[in-house]
């Protein structure tokens, strides 16, 4: 198994952390490297993700997720399982604006294999503290087609509240489809957590 207790933790707000830690998962930033396992872990999942997602299955598409990642207005993360540090998936803030926005949208995956075993609500906790906290964002907002239920539970087991319904709104696997539109506010972030740990 690859070390990972020497990974850095989140850097400061200009900064993209290079891992962020939770306690089951870390989210950590893609490289080269990374080509052939998560390839085949969304190969191996394109059945599950038919019309719903349509994360890179093709070399030329991991390289234009890595040159995404770069930029200064997304940050894609891996996420990884910390027992062996297998990637279970993909989360990803973009468009990400700061002046009087500070808003931005929030995307996500999880392979087939993995599905079902809270590595995602994890994976979303922590990405809602990267983007609150160290960000600085005010808003986010995930979209998500009607029928994706589990999606749609996830985001509300985290604080996020419907908003409107957006007709052909996003092309997936050669598709216009509806999406809903979800978002969470930083002061509805806060208030979730003094809770949590309130209760803890």
């Amino acid at each position: 198994m690859r070390q990972w207790q020497n990974r850095p933790s989140v850097k400061s707000r200009n900064t993209k952390p290079s891992v962020i830690e939770g306690e089951h998962v870390f989210l950590r930033l893609p490289r080269k490297s990374d080509l052939t396992e998560f390839l085949a872990l969304n190969r191996r999942s394109v059945s599950f993700n038919r019309g719903l997602a349509s994360p890179p299955t093709r070399s030329e598409q991991f390289e234009t997720f890595l040159q995404r990642s770069r930029k200064d207005d997304c940050a894609c993360f891996l996420v990884c399982r910390r027992e062996d540090e297998a990637i279970v998936g993909s989360i990803n803030v973009s468009q990400i604006f700061h002046g009087g926005f500070r808003s931005a949208y929030l995307g996500y995956h999880v392979g087939a294999p993995h599905a079902n075993q809270g590595y995602m609500s994890e994976a979303l906790q922590l990405a809602l503290r990267y983007a609150f906290k160290n960000l600085k964002l005010h808003r986010l907002e995930a979209n998500i087609q009607p029928g994706n239920l589990a999606s749609i539970a996830l985001v509300k087991r985290a604080g996020f509240v419907r908003e409107g319904f957006s007709r052909r709104y996003l092309k997936i696997c050669g598709r216009w489809r509806d999406h809903e539109r979800w978002a969470i506010i930083a002061e509805d972030w806060h208030a979730n957590r003094n809770a949590s740990h309130r209760r803890s």
